[in-house]
């Protein structure tokens, strides 16, 4: 008892009656908020100790007759109460939990402390500027948001590269109907021509935070626009009217043509002047009906942030003055009268020179302008085209260039005939398996520029003379398909020469305008991060690649009650990679505890010309690919089952799928059944911070006797970072090495064609082989493979490989004649046989006549056949002129440098590469071509 008593007069010693705290938290954290005494409840009585947490009149928390109470939505630890500690945690601060708090400690019924904390919750704001264009030297309206923000006020400062172009403005904002606060900075601006590539910022400061958004503006210059009309022969014919317009920026524009005030249909290109600005001429031919119509014809040129577009007008009857009926005066009549009779003389002079401009009128041709297509896009065929009209059109030939270098039909494929003598290594047979042929590489894109090693692909077209009236007139369309490259077709233009057949002089030429070749972007998923400076903040990144041309925008979005901006940065001017190629990427930012909820929507939507729809991109908050290793097992004598495992590990979130597979038919696993019994999961085990690993295992019957029948056992894996699951597949089989032969099998044909074979015995499972050939360094090649049971039961695996060697690029009519290739059921036999003439089942005379017969039908055309494909269809162009390959063995070219001495060539080299998962290095074969070999060639 006199314990009791000296305890609790140290205590009134001690009494704190007040203190007082102030906690700042951020929406969505936990806040702790402190109430401690010198106490230790093992040394006093627990039931004369009472502690009570007040807020607002309302309580929070109690602690009386050693029993506690706490309201929901708080948390303390009752641990700690024996030192003195009794603190509490507010879970999830919101604003509906500022306040002061109170918290009192008695001992019985004296009040030992007592203090009070204010909790108060402080966000920072998001910071966005909406894209928009301004116009050049005219009014316009910046805007910078902040929103969700608490508590107010907020301020704004607008930076032209790092300097302050307006005062600091301070704004409290609006209220939301969250409780927090959004506000709107705007910034009026004069945009000049220096303020392009110009880095602009608005500085937001928030409670002693600063955040800075930079941008730079996207600026309209307007053009000038002038009409004007091309005359034509006839008021009967159609018009074709110009507009030209001057001095515009930004390329991407529209131009809408109007009569009367009404809208008419549409038509296309543009070219850059020396101060960066770009200028245009767009036609809009008139028909007959529209013309004789008249009235006021308006170009209106439409550009991004202009409300009122720039307008060119005239009326038809200035542009295009009709004929009139005319009134005569007496004296005007005489007039006319003595200038008749003068006309009647100079006719009858000039009479005897008219029959010898008849021909010449015979000739006269009207040849329309270069007909572009509306997109030109990578890897996507185009067509351009000409329609040339007159009488003698039967007679007209044309001629393409691009940017003045002549184009040349390259969409030609075929095979060539070779004699096979065996003259190297007549140890072993080689055989070709039935029906398998030699096809040299004709490849779809042929040379446009031999000079320079430029490829392209051209197909040339001619339709007609088709009739186009009944005055004789006929009409010629002559076009050209291509597939555009950007290395080639960037800023490139498309000539056509006409001229008569037999003659050299050009009648006419016409050029196309500049067009813009587009790609569009490839764009990558959403890449998560830390940030390396603080890991209570995600960034994420997407990529776009393989875009033209450079001008792309990227667009964040998150999910919040309605859509809005999430504050982002592209790569700014980016740069072309070797192909000609742009790559960009955009980066976003969050707070990791959004992004682990799971919950919170996040994407971006990526625009550009060259898509049709923008392409989106979206995640779920923080994942992390798992990483599956190889199928390990487990075998013993003394237990009759088998185990396999495999660890998956690196995961995030948790949730993961694994399935066992059972394969069945073999190495082409055509069948798959579900193992039912014997599968475990074991964990997911947290290894670090939000990652996980699990182990799982599979335990099924060890059939030891049918181990040499094909199958195996496959684990997949599926994770919500998966687009695909992930498979690992274990072989039920033996591993058996093949029996590899000493030396590679070679025979050559009369042409230069040589054939290397290899012949594989025996071996589980199939063996991996890789052919190479050339001098100092090699290059890989073409190969076929076939497999067959032979006389000794074993499996034979087959492979050849057949290549032309060169010193140099083939000639013109080598090319066209190494297109023919060998039919052959074997393209070496044994050596002890005399001479073979042609492997395929035609004679020597038969396959020449039919080589003659191509060559004549060739040159009595005098073209290639293509004026004969009225086929519009782009995609049949090549079908129709391809002939059958199939079973052909491809003839790979090896191009030899020279050797150390200019009069030497390299020697020809060929190796294979023979890889095996029962050899534990990869094994090779070679061979080399003889020295003697050189010196005769």
């Amino acid at each position: 008892m006199q314990c009791k008593v000296l305890v609790y007069v140290v205590l009134l010693h001690l009494i704190n009656n007040v203190f007082s705290a102030d906690i700042q938290a951020r929406p969505n954290t936990n806040a702790s908020l402190p109430c401690n005494v010198t106490l230790k409840l093992d040394e006093v009585d627990q039931a004369l100790v009472e502690v009570n947490w007040v807020s607002n009149g309302s309580g929070v928390a109690s602690f009386k007759n050693a029993t506690t109470h706490i309201k929901d939505g708080f948390f303390w630890t009752t641990g700690h109460f024996r030192n003195g500690d009794f603190s509490v945690s507010v879970l999830g601060v919101s604003l509906s939990l500022q306040g002061v708090y109170e918290c009192t400690i008695r001992y019985n019924s004296t009040v030992l402390h007592s203090s009070t904390v204010t909790l108060s919750v402080i966000a920072s704001p998001s910071v966005s500027i909406p894209q928009q264009w301004m116009v050049l030297e005219a009014e316009s309206q910046l805007k910078c948001h902040a929103d969700g923000f608490y508590p107010p006020p907020v301020s704004f400062t607008w930076t032209r590269d790092g300097q302050v172009i307006q005062p600091t403005q301070q704004l409290d904002g609006d209220k939301t109907p969250d409780g927090f606060y959004a506000a709107t900075a705007n910034l009026t601006y004069y945009a000049s021509r220096g303020d392009q590539n110009v880095t602009f910022g608005c500085k937001v400061n928030h409670n002693g935070t600063n955040q800075e958004l930079r941008f730079q503006l996207n600026i309209t210059y307007s053009p000038t626009v002038r009409l004007s009309a091309i005359p034509s022969p006839s008021s009967n014919s159609p018009l074709t009217l110009y507009c030209h317009v001057e001095s515009f920026y930004p390329e991407e524009m529209t131009v809408s043509w109007l009569q009367n005030g009404t809208v008419l249909p549409d038509p296309p290109g543009t070219e850059q002047n020396p101060d960066g600005t770009f200028r245009t001429t767009r036609y809009f031919t008139l028909s007959h009906e529209q013309r004789w119509r008249g009235g006021e014809v308006e170009c209106a040129v439409n550009q991004p942030g202009v409300v009122q577009p720039a307008r060119g007008s005239a009326y038809l009857e200035e542009l295009d003055p009709q004929d009139e009926a005319p009134v005569l005066t007496k004296s005007a009549k005489a007039s006319v009268a003595m200038m008749c009779i003068s006309l009647v003389l100079v006719f009858l002079l000039c009479f005897g020179f008219s029959w010898r401009r008849r021909d010449e009128k015979q000739k006269s041709l009207a040849v329309s302008g270069i007909i572009l297509p509306p997109r030109v896009v990578v890897g996507q065929k185009g067509r351009v085209s000409v329609s040339i009209e007159g009488r003698r059109v039967d007679r007209v030939q044309t001629a393409w260039f691009l940017n003045d270098t002549p184009i040349f039909d390259t969409s030609f494929t075929g095979t060539s005939r070779a004699n096979f003598n065996c003259l190297y290594n007549p140890l072993t047979t080689i055989h070709l398996p039935y029906g398998l042929t030699l096809t040299s590489p004709a490849p779809e894109k042929g040379p446009l520029l031999p000079s320079s090693g430029e490829m392209g692909y051209y197909k040339l077209h001619s339709q007609g003379p088709l009739h186009s009236s009944g005055s004789g007139v006929h009409q010629l369309i002559s076009s050209l398909t291509f597939i555009p490259q950007i290395s080639i077709h960037k800023g490139a233009v498309f000539k056509c020469q006409v001229s008569y057949a037999g003659k050299d002089k050009i009648v006419m030429e016409r050029a196309s305008e500049r067009f813009t070749v587009l790609s569009a972007p490839e764009v990558s998923e959403i890449q998560l991060a830390e940030t390396p400076n603080n890991s209570e903040v995600i960034c994420m990144t997407v990529r776009a690649s393989h875009f033209h041309p450079d001008v792309i925008t990227f667009r964040w979005f998150c999910q919040g009650g309605e859509l809005s901006p999430v504050a982002s940065q592209a790569s700014s001017s980016p740069r072309p990679n070797s192909e000609g190629f742009f790559s960009a990427s955009s980066q976003c930012k969050l707070p990791r505890t959004e992004l682990e909820q799971g919950g919170t929507r996040v994407w971006v939507s990526v625009h550009h010309i060259a898509l049709k729809q923008p392409v989106t991109r979206e995640t779920r908050g923080f994942i992390k690919q798992p990483r599956v290793s190889d199928i390990s097992y487990a075998t013993s004598a003394s237990d009759p089952m088998l185990n396999l495992g495999c660890e998956i590990t690196d995961f995030y979130p948790p949730d993961l799928t694994v399935t066992w597979l059972k394969v069945r038919g073999g190495e082409r696993d055509d069948s798959e059944d579900e193992v039912m019994e014997g599968a475990e999961l074991w964990g997911p085990v947290e290894i670090n911070p939000r990652l996980y690993r699990t182990t799982a295992t599979l335990r099924t019957a060890n059939n030891r006797e049918k181990r040499q029948r094909v199958g195996g056992i496959k684990c997949r894996v599926e994770h919500l970072s998966l687009h695909e699951p992930i498979e690992r597949l274990w072989r039920n089989i033996d591993i058996v090495a093949p029996s590899i032969p000493s030396s590679i099998s070679v025979c050559w044909s009369s042409e230069g064609v040589g054939v290397f074979s290899l012949l594989l015995k025996g071996g589980h499972p199939k063996v991996k082989l890789l052919w190479t050939a050339g001098g100092t360094t090699l290059s890989p090649l073409e190969s076929s493979e076939t497999e067959e049971m032979g006389d000794d039961g074993q499996r034979e695996l087959k492979s050849v490989c057949a290549l032309e060697r060169s010193a140099q690029a083939l000639s013109r009519s080598n090319k066209r004649r190494n297109r023919r290739g060998i039919k052959t059921k074997a393209a070496v036999t044994d050596p002890d046989t005399e001479g073979i003439a042609y492997i395929d089942e035609k004679l020597d005379g038969e396959n020449n006549n039919n080589e003659e017969k191509d060559e004549e039908t060739k040159s009595s055309d005098g073209h290639d056949g293509s004026d004969d494909d009225d086929d519009d269809d782009d995609d049949d162009d090549d079908d129709d002129e391809r002939e059958d390959a199939s079973g052909a063995l491809y003839i790979n070219r090896v191009n030899l440098t020279k050797g150390s001495r200019e009069s030497e060539r390299a020697r020809l080299r060929v190796v294979v590469e023979l890889q095996h998962p029962a050899l534990k290095l990869p094994v090779y074969r070679s061979w080399t071509e003889p020295n003697e070999e050189i010196s005769s060639m």
